[in-house]
């Protein structure tokens, strides 16, 4: 690299499920030289391809795309983990005078990846004794508990997410502050020029109807049903994804599979919304239409706003 060509900066592609990011992110690291770095917390597992929407390697159209099928199912997430592996790929990248372009939807995962932020400290006495009591009473007391302790935090975890509950007392536990206060605020490690693919409400619910429908003409329920086998159930965070989990709760006989595919349909719409909110909340991003009018233009205007950015 020349000393005129402009610095290479972090391009990080948000936004909603179904919004579009994953074309765009493609899209981008073909015209900037760079590669996609996965920001999607249920793409990190192997096997987990339907299910998640991931992108095939043909749909990947030659660009790398990194942390991408690095976990077992069996593994339980962890953003620390992540936040490591992400800057080191974006170091990586930078380095050799080449764009990361991170991609997805889990905004934990992005803002660990590219903002200043710390991860409290684990005390195995204080897990333990949580997650016995959330395998005696159920995630509903635990959330009601989280409820009164940290507003905030209940608004932001779903009731029934028993793991990140209990993960979020033990946070106020040991540092007496409330879990929200633990969060990154609007301070960045990278130079980072974020993009956020907006869709209207109406529009982006019948994607994901969409959506659902070829996951599960795709072969779904197989891809689980393997998984299954290969540990998913006891998987702490992967049974909890989207689409997997409403199949599980299926092949136990607990739901028809017509049940299972509209509740899956239902869930994404309210995790939509909720990874709206999340990225609304962040002033940094700047908003693109991705609505099926606009996408001719999207590509151009995303290369518009990432020029304008490094030039500036």
């Amino acid at each position: 690299m020349t000393s005129s060509a402009p610095v290479p900066r972090v391009i990080a592609v948000v936004g909603p499920t179904a919004a579009g990011k994953s074309d765009l992110g493609v899209a981008l690291a073909q015209h900037f030289d760079g590669e996609v770095i996965n920001a999607d917390s249920m793409q990190l597992y192997r096997g987990m391809d339907i299910g998640t929407a991931k992108l095939t390697p043909e749909e990947r159209r030659g660009v790398p795309h990194r942390l991408l099928d690095i976990w077992d199912v069996t593994e339980a997430a962890s953003v620390a983990e992540y936040q490591r592996l992400a800057r080191a790929e974006i170091d990586r990248l930078l380095a050799a005078g080449r764009t990361p372009v991170l991609v997805g939807g889990s905004g934990l995962y992005v803002r660990g990846a590219i903002d200043v932020m710390e991860f409290p400290g684990t005390d195995p006495d204080v897990r333990a004794r949580l997650e016995a009591e959330l395998a005696a009473e159920g995630p509903g007391v635990l959330h009601a508990r989280l409820a009164a302790a940290d507003p905030a935090a209940a608004r932001a975890i779903l009731p029934g997410n028993g793991r990140r509950i209990v993960r979020a007392l033990e946070v106020i536990e040991i540092t007496g502050r409330p879990f929200t206060a633990n969060l990154p605020g609007h301070e960045s490690v990278y130079d980072t020029v974020q993009i956020g693919v907006d869709v209207d409400r109406p529009e982006l619910d019948a994607r994901i109807t969409s959506r659902v429908d070829r996951m599960w003409d795709q072969g779904l329920v197989d891809e689980v049903r393997t998984l299954e086998a290969a540990g998913l159930r006891e998987g702490r965070t992967a049974s909890r994804a989207l689409g997997y989990q409403q199949v599980l709760t299926f092949l136990a006989g607990e739901c028809t599979v017509d049940a299972a595919r509209a509740e899956t349909v239902r869930a994404t719409k309210r995790f939509a919304r909720r990874q709206d909110s999340w990225f609304r909340r962040d002033p940094r991003v700047h908003w693109l239409s991705g609505a099926a009018d606009r996408l001719p233009e999207l590509r151009t205007r995303a290369l518009t706003l990432v020029e304008r950015a490094v030039t500036a």
